[in-house]
């Protein structure tokens, strides 16, 4: 049975026929597809290059980059092709490894999110103990445990979700979720829903619990402090924030999306691009605005690495002379000067 299961097919009935209107979605999904894919990379790239930026902060700023890569990869051009197809439909073991992938994104963002709210909660109420709490062994150590345990915990997941016996074949949805793999099945789970619920628990309430818990530690911290130690907390909190904000929404659309898949097709739409594209989208494009050592180190690797001669203007600058200046003892002498 299991055998038939992983080989049977899975159609998408949120899409509607080739036309003007999926040929419009096709390419706006497609544009900011390819601005996700060259901000995030552009990012880590800035990151990489650039020792400077080698600090705690950044390098989990680089994995929110990586992992941002990991969700528009897993669910985009999926999307994008069955957009132009007459066939909108994916194989059942392709439907697990897309719920896996994208449930990957959502949980290790989460994740990432909460221990970079950690940090900024020793950089700002612990500076003087930052560096011997955020020791390097320590971030090699936070890194591997925002992959290993989401990853870990979804792995059992989706060997639970690939036993189940199918029964139906049709998702309303553009892409496939474990809600909607598990609603295929003939029999109701309870381990799945019970682990489902252990899930949802452990990878995005504990770490909003966190996030919240480090943001009520800073504000009680800023409030004894000057005013200007209260305008650099923030100006250091701010990115953060707006990210962690920003990826809050799209969890909460994106749990209302999977509870009621009745909903009409531009909503699908708009709720599917929401939860994929728009966090790993605006993420570096937050973080390159806000944070002044990121702009500053762009800024110099594109005067320095891209267009090395660009900003000197050699054809603007003037060719020196010979001018004829008369000496106190009435002799002519030539000097160069630019004119």
């Amino acid at each position: 049975m299991n055998q038939t299961i992983l080989h049977s097919t899975v159609f998408f009935t949120a899409y509607g026929p080739p036309g003007p209107l999926n040929y419009a979605a096709f390419f706006l999904t497609f544009l900011l597809f390819f601005i996700t894919i060259f901000s995030n990379i552009s990012l880590m790239l800035v990151i990489y290059l650039e020792s400077r930026l080698h600090k705690p902060m950044y390098i989990f700023l680089f994995n929110l980059a990586v992992n941002g890569l990991i969700g528009c990869l897993s669910v985009c051009p999926k999307i994008m092709d069955n957009l132009v197809n007459d066939i909108k439909d994916i194989s059942h073991k392709g439907c697990l490894l897309q719920v896996f992938f994208s449930s990957v994104y959502a949980s290790c963002a989460y994740v990432i999110l909460a221990v970079m709210a950690y940090d900024r909660f020793v950089s700002i109420c612990k500076p003087l103990q930052y560096h011997s709490i955020m020791t390097p062994s320590k971030v090699k150590i936070l890194v591997a445990l925002v992959y290993f345990i989401p990853i870990t915990m979804l792995a059992f997941q989706m060997f639970i979700t690939s036993r189940l016996p199918v029964c139906s074949y049709n998702i309303n949805k553009l892409f496939c979720d474990n809600l909607a793999v598990v609603k295929l099945s003939c029999v109701e789970s309870a381990l799945s829903n019970l682990y489902g619920i252990c899930m949802i628990a452990s990878l995005v309430v504990l770490p909003f619990v966190l996030v919240v818990l480090s943001y009520i530690k800073i504000l009680l911290v800023c409030l004894k402090v000057s005013k200007e130690s209260r305008k650099k907390a923030f100006n250091t909190c701010a990115p953060h924030l707006i990210t962690f904000i920003n990826f809050s929404t799209a969890i909460l659309f994106s749990v209302v999306y999977n509870r009621h898949s009745t909903v009409s097709k531009e909503v699908n739409v708009l709720i599917s691009v929401q939860f994929i594209l728009f966090p790993p989208l605006v993420h570096p494009i937050i973080y390159g605005i806000r944070t002044k050592e990121i702009r500053t180190c762009i800024t110099k690797i594109i005067r320095t690495r891209i267009f090395p001669n660009s900003l000197n203007f050699p054809h603007l600058k003037s060719e020196p002379i010979l001018v004829p200046i008369m000496t106190l003892d009435g002799t002519a002498t030539g000097q160069e000067l630019p004119v």
